[in-house]
């Protein structure tokens, strides 16, 4: 009975931490918007920074259009999302477009929006802002790239545990176990680079612009996305499963 037990509990753990993981990557291929980020990039006090900075009012650094192309000088958006395979940009809550879908895509917030701003915009924010993380575009990208073939592979490993779970036989839960370890550590490095690089280009919401006398944010605020909870609880949930798997190699008698 205790074999039982611990193949039906094991089983409803790899069964979550897979659906959660699924869930993290559809939700992130929606065309219209990314549902499920890892991060949102908020420029919507960013007009007043810079205006603060230079000591002159800005004008026509945002633009209203919700469907005009990214990354071609067109205007900033006010609220970005940036996930695994794409970001997608907004003029609002709810109107904006998503860039191509590419595998592994690479996190590059500021090369993103600094490419969206008019040219001399542009170069104004790129001379303002400086000794932050979210600068670092090659740090930024080639860490999250190196990230998302991690998560791939968790995801592999969480499916694999679970359906050679669901065989059962003794071999086949050894299977499992040695899924479930592989898929948690490959779900522990991910989730925890992508937690590193948040918490380090969240360095931007402190820094402040303006002379000493009269100092104002600069307005690009970064927070974490429901992605990076998910991925925390696909993990929690797969390493948990690791125990009552190693059971059933041992008391489950098929």
């Amino acid at each position: 009975m205790r074999g039982e037990l611990c193949v039906g509990s094991a089983s409803v753990l790899s069964l979550v931490a897979l659906l959660l993981l699924i869930f993290m990557h559809v939700g992130q291929i929606n065309t219209s918007t990314v549902l499920e980020a890892y991060l949102w990039l908020t420029c919507l006090s960013y007009g007043n920074g810079l205006s603060a900075a230079i000591g002159d009012p800005v004008a026509g650094l945002y633009t209203s259009n919700a469907s005009a192309p990214l990354e071609e000088h067109l205007g900033l958006r006010q609220i970005y999302k940036f996930g695994l395979y794409s970001h997608c940009a907004f003029v609002n809550t709810s109107g904006g477009i998503c860039s191509n879908h590419s595998t592994a895509n690479r996190f590059e917030p500021f090369t993103v929006i600094t490419a969206d701003m008019l040219t001399n915009y542009s170069s104004l924010t790129t001379a303002l802002v400086t000794n932050v993380t979210i600068i670092d575009s090659p740090y930024l990208g080639e860490f999250t790239n190196g990230a998302y073939y991690l998560i791939l592979i968790g995801t592999v490993c969480a499916a694999l545990t679970l359906f050679t779970g669901l065989l059962k036989h003794t071999f086949l839960f050894l299977l499992s176990t040695a899924f479930a370890v592989i898929g948690s550590l490959t779900l522990l490095i991910g989730a925890t680079i992508w937690t590193v690089i948040i918490k380090k280009t969240e360095s931007i919401n402190d820094f402040i612009v303006g002379p000493s006398t009269s100092p104002a944010p600069l307005g690009i605020i970064v927070t974490t996305g429901n992605a990076l909870f998910l991925l925390w609880a696909a993990f929690a949930c797969l390493i948990v499963s690791i125990l009552p798997y190693m059971i059933s190699c041992c008391t489950y008698r098929g």
